[in-house]
């Protein structure tokens, strides 16, 4: 493994928590995960978008800043390896499609002061996922709040995720998990592994699975 902090990051459903637990267990990395469930808004957000939205972002950014810094700061002399499920610029790239203009511009003053503080992970692992697979994914995990998302909610943040990566130039491992089973396949995973053993340059690098 040629990286100590690595972050999976993709669209609602595309597979980061499972990917990141597979990967912590083969490298025996210490494993960071988005504490979703503790957002009370979250259920509320999807009833009632335009309410919830701010609080419900306020929310997930200051639970991401705490956990990272936590975690990032505590040396583990026995795990020297991070997986993360997230990319703490996830709390804007969300903020960019849920908040009305206004409330945007008042929470990207609030990232940018939290953002340098922040570890940012050496590699990206993009997972690319069809709508109609999220969709797939959303109804098979049956949390009752997902099972109404909107195909063009996920279309926009599909696009906004594609647009941050390529304008940042940011070193990604962009993979097409069209019919990615890392469950199930062991070679999928395999795919990830090697490349995890390679050295990149800054942009996008492209894993085609098996």
């Amino acid at each position: 493994m040629k990286y100590s902090f690595v972050t999976i990051e993709g669209n609602i459903g595309a597979g980061k928590t499972t990917l990141a637990h597979l990967l912590s267990k083969h490298y025996n990395a210490r494993l960071i995960l988005e504490e979703f469930a503790d957002n009370p808004f979250l259920p509320k957000f999807y009833e009632n978008q335009q309410q919830y939205a701010f609080p419900l972002e306020l929310f997930f950014m200051a639970e991401r800043y705490k956990q990272l810094k936590d975690l990032l700061q505590t040396k583990d002399m026995f795990q020297n390896i991070t997986i993360s499920d997230y990319l703490f610029t996830k709390c804007l790239l969300f903020a960019k499609v849920n908040l009305a203009d206004e409330e945007f511009r008042l929470y990207q003053k609030l990232f940018d002061i939290m953002n340098p503080q922040v570890v940012q992970p050496e590699i990206i692992i993009y997972l690319h996922t069809p709508v109609i697979k999220l969709q797939e994914n959303i109804r098979k995990r049956n949390r009752q709040y997902e099972q109404n998302i909107a195909n063009d909610y996920l279309f926009s943040l599909q696009e906004t995720y594609t647009q941050y990566i390529k304008q940042h130039n940011i070193k990604t491992l962009f993979v097409d998990t069209s019919n990615a089973d890392f469950l199930g396949n062991e070679e999928h995973l395999k795919v990830i592994i090697n490349a995890l053993d390679k050295e990149y340059e800054n942009g996008q690098h492209y894993l085609t699975l098996p």
